[in-house]
């Protein structure tokens, strides 16, 4: 009996060493993305904030995901579908400035409040 799933014995693609640097890497960024919470730069704290996240999403992907030592094909998926999603968002926020007005207004005339009872 044949498994397809059949491995050869190997366990891991990339060495433990790798493995642990990443490892570290990610913690790393971790604190530095909760560092940076407590530094006001202004709206420079959406773009940094954002940028760790994306370094830290493609450690995992290339390493811990094997997508490193994969064939080039799943890179460009992974790549594509990053792109389109990167797409989508900013497509959904190029209007978001048009109803800004009316959301303040909003806010402004109906306070959120929560009843006491609740």
């Amino acid at each position: 009996m044949s498994n397809a799933h059949e491995h050869n014995d190997i366990s891991h693609v990339a060495p433990v060493k790798v493995l642990l640097g990443v490892f570290g890497a990610l913690i790393f960024l971790t604190v530095l993305t909760v560092a940076a919470v407590f530094v006001d730069l202004g709206p420079l704290n959406i773009w940094i904030a954002m940028g760790i996240a994306t370094v830290k999403a493609l450690l995992v992907a290339l390493f811990f995901m094997h997508l490193a030592y994969d064939r080039p094909f799943n890179g460009i998926v992974f790549m594509a579908a990053l792109v389109f999603s990167g797409l989508f968002v900013s497509i959904a926020l190029l209007d978001s400035r048009e109803y800004k007005k009316n959301v303040d207004d909003f806010r402004a005339v109906t306070p959120l409040s929560i009843p006491a009872g609740k």
